[in-house]
């Protein structure tokens, strides 16, 4: 469930610093004779309504009491014509004579004036002595007074809120107290929402003459950044919310946080609606309009959020006369935006309210207008914009036409989230039975367009499901080609999921209904065919199967068919050298480049990553990803199949080479607001590498649990972290436990004999290992039985290994030794079967030649770990030393904190130097830097393009490098090494 509201101030560090330093609200900034440091010493705070000026006042509230000053605050109230003078000053004096009544009382005896104000005197029925004309004049010097007179007890800070709402007086009032100097520490900050200063709002006037006055300085609240957004969420619901309820709240509240607080409260709610509350404040706008300009806004309502002139001239049914003053006076209310020709809702939630609360007639009417003047040329539209209109007049035939064009353009312009929605309301209109036109429409041809834009969007799944549903509802007397097409496709995207599903089955089926001859579709099938008996090992039909696609593909001159069946062939000879497979990708990338085939170029460009990947060859391992992913990225598609794969491969060669954060940038994918899946395995990246740096992160990587039986690198990678985790914490049963379960779950989805058992094995081994000081005999005599099943599991892994280059890579070697090596130091640990100490090192020296050659910097630093504390435990210091001391330096630059903690309990860690800056990493050192300058992390996040959680971290990790207690001295540390 969400709270109703964030305690904790999100995303406005930058702003309270700066509203904080122009007051002079810190401690440095007032001299110990009480006086205030510098000229500025009034900030008028600007916002439009629920942005966040209340909870940064708050804050800043907060932070000046800690710093020993105190704050007095009034209230603007609106009053409509009905305002009170004065108003936040009585309460300001009500206030300070509840706090200070010596000093009001001293300061009413100087000037009489100010009794004039006491709220008490104000109410109806009170008896006034005093009831006669007062002059401003003395007024005006009795607040200035009496502000002075508490400013000499301690430095104050006046605060005056929605100034929007502020009569005359009180805005006069303000302007002799920003003119005036005063002796002691005295700071203002007026706050006011921007989005009520209509033209002739009389405090825009005001405002503009305030700013002009030496000391006055202007500071707006902008809307919150997305990463802010979603931090905010986070806080109103410990539970999470989906990443599409995210992605919509995100999109839907535009950085406004009181929308995000409403919206976040209401995000159980079916459908995209506006909450009554929220939609209540929002209309309260519309009272302010007249007749014609509420049609007007209420027309614009049904476009969206934004809406072209001459689209509202054709259906608001008004003259043009009419139309333009209706029009002005929505902008001149803040309503709406003029730019460029058209008109949008100044927060797309106000939009939206005004169309909820339009009646269900008036809402078709209205649709019904738009599609009339999109079909007639009155106004230009997209086919989207008029599938929308069709589908909610009820004009389902318009609607399907309109529907089919819309997703063809996405696609053909890189959008294949849009494409896929559209298709899929195609579907739906097709099976409509309220459609008055007959099936004039290929329905084969429209599930597999959705099925490919699912796909290319990063949603295999929903397209698995979408076929699926398809062939279902199929009527047995459909044409054989729809089938076969269907069929052909739902293999495809079989392939790219784990659900378990045998695809070449499917695959068959579709072959066998497919005619004999020469046709574009046979084509298309056989070469789909051949993908799927590649991608489960059936390599010699495969290329059976392959070259008559070819064959087809060019004989009919279908060149994108033809790349596609020519990257399948190409990476059917893995079975010889690397080098032919190498130079038949690469010639399956430039064919692909030539004929525009974009899924066989990025599969080609992903498969020489791999290749190179395979090999530990890491500089074109990087070369080759980077280029699938940027293609992906510049066509619109960065989740796409290869695409994203190639991303997910890279960010783990980052992980391997021991470039964490250029793996956390990599993996840092929210802009691109990924499908849950994409996600997860990113995210089981991130959490590895979190982990190692000391983060709590176990049950992070427990959540990730709900994706294993659909996606099996989900399951390795956060399972992986699940074991490590356990074993930091000596937990040997949750580790056997999750080794377990992964077991079982890929087991199921894949087979037995996964090759990543024995990397899951070793690393249970050794969480295990780390378990023995706290087990007794009977545990470790249990465990002893468990980590024999362990290792000759690993060892049927190996054995039954097959790859067509019969190649078993360094990765796959280094993991299968330190199964080994595990195991012997498990038995060395619990004297059971104990080995012989020479073999015992002689495994491990194998295991960190093995991890050299691989080039994995933090796990070759764990097993120099592992063995020097087996030298030490012999007596050998200096084979010890000599071990720790490149695992130590290791450590110092990822900033692993558990390998840290390991070396230190080796009693060897040296003392640390003063002049050692190699022990921060180039990420860190550029954020130290940035933390010398003051900056925050909001500021640091957007200067250098990374999240500012990533910024906290690395933060976290400077601190704890150098010893510091905080920013501060981190940045005086840094200074006095000179590493800034």
């Amino acid at each position: 469930m969400a709270n109703n509201s964030s305690r904790t101030l999100v995303g406005r560090d930058a702003e309270l610093a700066e509203v904080a330093s122009l007051l002079g609200v810190r401690s440095s900034s007032v001299d110990a004779g009480g006086t205030q440091a510098g000229e500025a010493t009034t900030v008028l705070l600007s916002g439009d309504a629920g942005v966040g000026k209340t909870r940064l006042l708050t804050e800043l509230r907060d932070l000046a009491f800690t710093e020993g000053w105190q704050v007095v605050a009034g209230h603007c109230l609106d009053f409509g014509d009905s305002a009170l003078p004065y108003l936040p000053f009585s309460e300001v004096l009500g206030r300070l004579a509840a706090d200070l009544p010596a000093t009001v009382d001293e300061v009413a005896g100087q000037h009489p004036a100010l009794a004039r104000l006491q709220p008490g005197r104000r109410m109806m029925g009170r008896d006034r002595e005093d009831s006669g004309a007062l002059d401003r004049a003395d007024l005006f010097e009795a607040v200035h007074a009496l502000i002075e007179a508490a400013a000499a007890k301690a430095p104050l800070l006046l605060v005056i809120e929605d100034s929007h709402w502020a009569d005359q007086s009180t805005r006069d009032m303000l302007s002799f107290l920003f003119s005036r100097p005063f002796s002691g520490p005295v700071s203002l900050v007026v706050s006011y929402r921007s989005d009520d200063l209509h033209r002739r709002h009389p405090l825009r006037r005001q405002v503009a003459e305030w700013t002009r006055l030496r000391g006055v300085h202007r500071v707006a609240l902008s809307p919150l950044p997305d990463e802010a957004v979603r931090a905010l969420i986070a806080e109103l619901v410990p539970g999470g919310l989906s990443e599409k309820e995210l992605a919509d709240i995100v999109g839907r509240a535009e950085g406004n946080a009181f929308f995000v607080e409403e919206l976040t409260s209401a995000a159980a709610g079916p459908g995209r609606w506006v909450p009554d509350d929220l939609a209540d404040v929002l209309l309260v706008r519309l009272d302010r309009l007249d007749d014609t300009a509420r049609d007007v806004v209420r027309a614009a309502s049904v476009a969206g959020r934004r809406v072209a002139h001459d689209m509202l001239a054709a259906v608001a049914d008004l003259d043009d006369g009419a139309l333009d003053e209706g029009l002005r006076k929505a902008v001149e209310m803040n309503i709406l935006v003029a730019s460029d020709g058209r008109y949008s809702f100044r927060h797309a939630l106000l939009g939206e309210a005004v169309y909820d609360d339009l009646l269900p007639g008036e809402r078709v009417r209205l649709h019904g207008k738009y599609v009339a003047a999109l079909r007639s040329g009155a106004a230009t539209g997209t086919a989207a914009e008029l599938a929308r209109h069709a589908r909610l007049a009820h004009d389902l035939d318009t609607a399907l036409g309109a529907s089919i064009q819309a997703g063809h353009e996405a696609s053909q312009v890189g959008g294949p989230d849009e494409a896929a929605y559209h298709y899929q309301q195609a579907l739906q209109l097709l099976a409509d039975p309220r459609r008055s036109s007959g099936d004039d429409v290929d329905l084969s041809k429209i599930v597999v367009a959705a099925a490919e834009a699912l796909s290319a969007s990063g949603d295999p799944e929903r397209a698995v499901k979408v076929v699926s549903e398809q062939l279902e509802r199929l009527p047995v007397d459909a044409p054989t080609a729809w089938r076969a097409r269907m069929l052909s496709t739902q293999a495809h995207v079989m392939m790219m999921t784990d659900s378990g599903h045998e695809p070449i089955p499917v695959s068959e089926d579709a072959v066998a209904l497919t005619p004999e001859g020469d046709s574009a579709l046979r084509a298309r099938i056989l070469a789909t065919h051949a993908r799927v008996l590649a991608g489960y090992g059936r390599y010699d039909e495969a290329q059976i199967v392959g070259m008559d696609a070819l064959t087809l593909a060019e004989r009919l001159d279908l060149s994108e068919l033809a790349s596609d069946a020519i990257t399948t062939l190409s990476g059917l000879k893995k079975a010889g050298p690397k080098e032919g497979l190498r130079a038949a990708l690469r010639d399956a990338v430039a064919r692909a480049e030539e004929s525009g085939a974009l899924s066989s170029e990025l599969r080609a460009r992903y498969l020489l990553g791999r290749s190179y990947e395979d090999w530990a060859e890491f500089d074109e391992t990087i070369e080759w990803f980077r280029s699938a992913i940027d293609r992906g990225v510049d066509a619109g598609m960065p989740f796409a199949p290869y695409a994203f794969e190639a991303r997910w491969q890279l960010a783990w060669v980052f992980d391997v080479l021991g470039r964490w954060d250029d793996a956390l940038d990599l993996a840092d994918v929210a802009q691109y607001s990924p499908p849950p899946i994409p996600r997860a395995l990113i995210e089981s990246l991130r959490l590895q590498i979190r982990l190692a740096r000391g983060e709590e992160v176990g049950d992070d990587a427990r959540a990730l649990r709900k994706f294993w039986a659909r996606e099996g690198g989900v399951a390795i990678n956060s399972a992986a972290v699940e074991i490590d985790a356990a074993g930091y914490r000596g937990d040997a049963a949750s580790a056997v436990e999750a080794y377990d379960e992964v077991v079982a779950v890929l087991s199921r989805i894949w087979h037995e004999w996964f090759s990543a058992r024995i990397r899951l094995g070793a690393l249970t081994i050794g969480a295990i290992s780390r378990a023995v000081p706290q087990l007794s005999a009977a545990e470790r005599a249990a465990y002893a039985e468990r980590v024999d099943r362990i290792l000759a599991d690993g060892h049927m892994v190996l054995d039954r290994y097959s790859d067509p280059s019969g190649h078993w890579g360094p990765e796959g070697r280094a993991w299968m030794k330190r199964l080994d090596a595990e195991t012997l130091r498990f038995r060395w640990l619990v004297g059971i079967d104990a080995p012989p100490q020479d073999a015992l090192v002689a495994a491990w020296r194998d295991a960190i030649a093995l991890y050299e050659d691989f080039g994995h910097v933090h796990e070759l630093a764990r097993v120099r770990t592992a063995l020097a504390g087996i030298l030490r435990a012999a007596g050998d210091q200096a084979g010890a030393r000599e071990l720790g001391d490149p695992a130590r330096d290791a450590a110092h630059r990822l900033g692993a904190v558990h390998l840290l903690d390991d070396l230190k309990s080796l009693g060897s860690a040296p003392v640390r130097s003063e002049s050692a800056p190699d022990t921060l990493t180039p990420r860190e050192t550029e954020i130290l830097a940035l933390v010398a300058e003051g900056r925050s992390n909001g500021e640091i996040a957007k200067q250098l393009f990374i999240s500012a959680k990533t910024v906290s971290v690395h933060v976290s990790n400077i601190l704890a490098k150098l010893d510091a207690s905080g920013r501060t001295e981190a940045a005086a540390i840094a200074r006095r090494r000179g590493l800034v």
